[in-house]
C-alpha cells in the first residue's frame, strides 16, 4: 500500500528524502562527500556555531545533565529554563514568557488555549502549518483570508456576530515567501472588531527591528500587542519556542497548554545556549548589519539576473519556478555547481508555486554570494528560466 502511494508522489516529483550534513551549519557544509555553499539555513546570525553558545551548553550539561528528566510541571524545571524565560521577557519587553520545546508545540498548545468551540479563527492563507494545525485543533470555526489581504479580512470580520470571540492569526515574516504581514492594519482591525491578533514571529525574532526584537519592533507596535510567539531555532541559533506576554497569560498557559504540560522539558544545554544568544543580540549588533548587507546584495543580484521572486522583505529569497519538476531539476543542477538550495514543492507551498527557497546569513562572504549568483545564472540559462 505504501509503495503505491510513494510511486504516486514520485510521479508528481513530490518525494522527499533526508540529506545528511557532516559539518556544523555554517555557510560552507559537507554533504555526500563534498563541500557546498549552504543557502538553506535559518541560522540567520550564525549563532548556532558561536563559541559563547557552545560554552554555555557545555557548562549547563556538566552541571545539570543532558536531559531534563521530566515535564516542566513534574520535576523538569531547571534554573536554565527560568533564566531563559526571564531573559526572553526582558528582551521582548513583556511581564513574562513561557518556553516550549518547539514552535510546532507552541502553536498547537497556544491556539486551543486561547479559543475553543463557538469561537472564530481567521488566518492568513499562507500561515505556517503549525498555526493551521493549532487552529484546527482548537475546535473553533476556522476560515482563511487571502494572503495579506486586509480588505478581505475586514469583510469576514464584518459578517460575524459582534459577540463572537474571534482570533486573527498570522506569521510576522512568512517562511516560504519572505514577505511581512501588514501588522499595523491587522491590529487596527482587531481593535475595531474586538478580536485578538496572534503573531508567529519565528522568522522575525533576531532579524527584524532596530534591536532584533522582531516584526512588532519593526512596525513600532510592541506596546499595542499584548502577546505573541516566536522560535529559538532560527536567528537565535538553538531550538525551542516561546510565548511572551502578560504574567496572567503565562500562568494560564502553564495550566492549559497541553503541548507544554505533557512534554518533557527542553534540555538544559539548549536553554542556557539561548540565554547566551539573547545576550549576543545586544552585544554584537554587527551580525544583524552584515545579514542585511548580504541580503540586499543577493536580492539585487537575483533581480539583475531577471528571476521572478516574491515581495520578500527578509533574508528569505524565493526563486519562483512553478513546475515542481523544473524546481527539482534546478536544485539538482545547483548542487552540481556547489550550491545547496532545495526545491520547495506542494504541499509546503500552493500548487504551481514550486520554488528554490534561498536564505542568506550574516556569515556568508561576498565571494560566496557571488559564486551563488554565478551558479544561478548558469542554471537559469540551461533550464530556460531566465
Amino acid at each position: 500500500m505504501f509503495e503505491e502511494r510513494l510511486l504516486q508522489l514520485e510521479r508528481q516529483q513530490l518525494v522527499r528524502r533526508l540529506r545528511v550534513f557532516n559539518s556544523e551549519p555554517g555557510p560552507l557544509v559537507t554533504t555526500e562527500g563534498r563541500q557546498v555553499i549552504l543557502m538553506a539555513s535559518n541560522n540567520y546570525l550564525g549563532l548556532a556555531t558561536h563559541p559563547a553558545l557552545k560554552q554555555a551548553a557545555i557548562a549547563a550539561t556538566e552541571k545539570f545533565g543532558v536531559g531534563s528528566g521530566a515535564a516542566r510541571l513534574v520535576s523538569g524545571t531547571l534554573p536554565p529554563h527560568e533564566e531563559l524565560e526571564s531573559a526572553l521577557a526582558r528582551f521582548k519587553g513583556t511581564e513574562a514568557a513561557l518556553v516550549f520545546s518547539s514552535g510546532y508545540l507552541a502553536n498547537i498548545g497556544l491556539i486551543p488555549a486561547l479559543i475553543g468551540s463557538g469561537g472564530l479563527i481567521l488566518a492568513d492563507r499562507l500561515c505556517h502549518a503549525s498555526l493551521i494545525d493549532g487552529c484546527r485543533l482548537s475546535g473553533a470555526e476556522f476560515r482563511v483570508y487571502r494572503h495579506r489581504d486586509v480588505a478581505h479580512l475586514q469583510r469576514l470580520l464584518s459578517h460575524r456576530s459582534s459577540r463572537r470571540q474571534t482570533l486573527i492569526v498570522t506569521d510576522g515574516v512568512f517562511s516560504m515567501d519572505g514577505d511581512v504581514a501588514p501588522l499595523p492594519e491587522l491590529l487596527d482591525l482587531a481593535d475595531r472588531f474586538d478580536a485578538w491578533l496572534l503573531v508567529d514571529d519565528a522568522h522575525g525574532t533576531g532579524v527584524m527591528g532596530a534591536n532584533g526584537r522582531g516584526t512588532l519592533e519593526h512596525f513600532g507596535i510592541e506596546e499595542r500587542l499584548p502577546f505573541h510567539m516566536g522560535t529559538l531555532g532560527k536567528a537565535i541559533g538553538t531550538s525551542g519556542a516561546y510565548v511572551a506576554g502578560p504574567a496572567s497569560l503565562i500562568r494560564y498557559l502553564l495550566n492549559t497548554a497541553r503541548s507544554f504540560i505533557y512534554t518533557t522539558a527542553p534540555p538544559p544545554a539548549t536553554a542556557a545556549a539561548s540565554v547566551a544568544a539573547l545576550d549576543l543580540l545586544r552585544t554584537e549588533p554587527d551580525r544583524r548589519a552584515r545579514l542585511w548587507e548580504n541580503r540586499h546584495h543577493l536580492h539585487a543580484g537575483l533581480m539583475g539576473l531577471g528571476y521572478k521572486t516574491t515581495d520578500s522583505q527578509s533574508p528569505i529569497l524565493p526563486v519562483l519556478i512553478g513546475d515542481p519538476k523544473k524546481a527539482v531539476a534546478m536544485a539538482s543542477r545547483l548542487m552540481e555547481l556547489g550550491v545547496y538550495a532545495p526545491a520547495i514543492r506542494p504541499p509546503t507551498v500552493p500548487k504551481e508555486t514550486s520554488r528554490i527557497r534561498i536564505t542568506v546569513t550574516s556569515d556568508h562572504t561576498q565571494q560566496q554570494l557571488n559564486s551563488v549568483l554565478a551558479a544561478l545564472k548558469t542554471t537559469g540559462h540551461e533550464l530556460a528560466l531566465i
